[in-house]
């Protein structure tokens, strides 16, 4: 594997700015009266999955980036919701929601692995 030198170099964390380019470019077609409702809620979650990869990435522990990796998830499950609400409400088509739910199932699968990769590194750290 490369060197991590930046929170950029992660695939997790490049795999979240095109999951949010895609919402951004999603919610450009909802209907105005969703500006400030669900428009707003899905932006706001897709940022906060490659922002919180990122912070967690500049903490000075383990621990911290673990949180911060814990929040990302659940603002992952929180986007897919959002976007399940949307086609419900007919702002979405099947196929864009199938597509971006796959890059999401396949952001929480590299989110969980390096969760664990992380943890495995503290208990490691912390073994006699």
């Amino acid at each position: 594997m490369g060197r991590i030198d930046s929170y950029r170099d992660l695939k997790v964390w490049q795999l979240g700015v095109e999951i949010t380019l895609s919402v951004y470019n999603l919610t450009k077609e909802f209907p105005t009266e969703e500006r400030y409702g669900l428009c707003s809620q899905l932006r706001r979650c897709a940022v906060s999955i490659p922002s919180n990869i990122a912070e967690g990435h500049a903490r000075d522990s383990s621990k911290e980036y673990l949180h911060h990796l814990s929040i990302a998830s659940g603002s992952l499950a929180e986007l897919e919701t959002q976007l399940i609400i949307a086609k419900e409400l007919g702002y979405l088509i099947a196929e864009h929601l199938a597509s971006l739910l796959d890059r999401c199932d396949e952001e929480s699968r590299m989110l969980s692995g390096l969760q664990r990769s992380i943890r495995h590194r503290i208990s490691a750290a912390t073994r006699p």
